[in-house]
């Protein structure tokens, strides 16, 4: 491969903020505070269904895969970006750059699709509760959390690599703030159509197909609902799903918006990225643990011996 060092220089150049140097600072603060309240955040709710048996349910499994996942995504990005923002150096080694590349897109992908399997989990619980144990046993989650996994693994393999190896005559400036693969492509100077065809119909089954059943899971968990005989029945039956709905409003409408209708600018595609690599991950633990009387519980048990 005559143009491998053509193809991948020795370093990439990501521009992130540096067209306002005045915000990188300030920003740098903000982002430091909400990557440390990630970690807490997600650290806390993966240690408490550990310890607490009364969370080690499907329920608090599949939160459990969704707070890796949001680690993961943090932790792929975030120390890059403080980095950058920090001093006046603004560039990723080429394997740093292809470490992301392949991490955020598996990270991104799988957590599509434990969204919908979450989703399910929630229909299950909700329409068919005489069954739930007998559906949702421990095997059955376990498969179909792998599934998402080795799915999200599976397109990302193929999407960072078709990204990679296309060639780039030397471009390494990316005006990102990490190393994303549609920003990639751009920077690509020869054919790009294979590549963009192929990310659009990757990303069909986990921002199109996995929105989809989330939609068709809450609609008939809505339509069950509305059939209980009591108001305390549907407030208790809705309050088991705002959590869930709440993240994926959050999560799907900035992915839908990135890899199907890519961004006229590039301030829009940072401040999108921006949303579900930051913002989404600190919001995410937040939103379960506020807003969920079974976390709120366990936390009170694992305090307790302490305040003696």
């Amino acid at each position: 491969m005559g143009g491998g060092n053509e193809s991948l220089p020795g370093t990439f150049v990501l521009l992130g903020f540096s067209d306002h140097p005045g915000l990188e600072m300030p920003l740098f603060g903000a982002v430091l505070v909400s990557y440390i309240f990630t970690l807490v955040g997600n650290g806390s709710i993966i240690l408490l269904s550990l310890v607490d048996p009364r969370l080690q349910t499907p329920m608090y499994f599949f939160l459990d895969n969704l707070s890796v996942l949001d680690l993961c995504v943090t932790c792929t990005v975030v120390p890059q970006l403080l980095a950058n923002l920090w001093g006046p150096e603004k560039t990723i080694a080429a394997w740093g750059c292809v470490v992301q590349a392949y991490l955020f897109h598996w990270t991104g992908c799988t957590e599509c699709a434990l969204l919908a399997v979450m989703a399910f989990d929630r229909y299950v619980a909700v329409c068919q509760p005489l069954h739930y144990s007998l559906i949702m046993r421990p095997r059955v989650c376990v498969q179909l959390a792998a599934a998402a996994w080795c799915s999200g693994l599976a397109n990302s393999l193929l999407q960072a690599t078709l990204t990679l190896q296309l060639p780039r005559c030397g471009h390494r400036r990316l005006d990102h703030f990490f190393c994303e693969v549609p920003v990639l492509i751009k920077l690509a100077c020869g054919d790009t159509s294979t590549s963009d065809l192929s990310l659009v119909v990757g990303a069909i089954p986990f921002v199109l197909a996995a929105p989809l059943m989330v939609l068709v899971s809450y609609t008939l968990i809505a339509r069950a609902v509305l059939r209980l005989p009591s108001a305390a029945g549907r407030l208790k039956a809705l309050s088991t799903c705002s959590s869930h709905l709440a993240v994926v409003l959050l999560y799907f409408g900035p992915a839908i918006y990135m890899y199907l209708q890519p961004p006229a600018s590039s301030t829009q595609a940072k401040f999108m990225s921006f949303l579900y690599c930051l913002i989404t991950p600190l919001l995410n633990p937040l939103i379960y643990t506020l807003r969920n009387k079974d976390v709120k519980a366990a936390w009170k048990r694992v305090l307790q011996p302490l305040g003696r």
